[in-house]
């Protein structure tokens, strides 16, 4: 699974960057989505990101992609504990 946060200032962008992300999986909260991954998929977004998007973020733009293993233990409080389903971690 991956986790992709992002915190980008143009609302073009941001909105470019949502919606790019929203076709691989959910959003988890505003700027956090989650994806269940496969070596395809995490290719076809950093490629993406370093050919379209990079070029177009500020200084002030950033954006983390975590690939989480099966060793990763997650732990969910409030809203996001009713949100629990398999996870199949790769």
């Amino acid at each position: 699974m991956l986790i992709i946060s992002y915190d980008i200032a143009d609302d073009k962008l941001r909105t470019r960057f949502s919606k790019f992300l929203s076709k691989f999986g959910g959003r988890l909260q505003y700027s956090v989505f989650e994806i269940r991954n496969s070596e395809r998929v995490l290719e076809n977004i950093t490629t993406q990101i370093t050919h379209y998007f990079e070029k177009r973020f500020s200084q002030n733009d950033s954006v983390m992609i975590f690939d989480l293993s099966k060793q990763c233990k997650i732990t969910r409080y409030g809203y996001a504990k009713g949100d629990e389903t398999d996870l199949i971690i790769v």
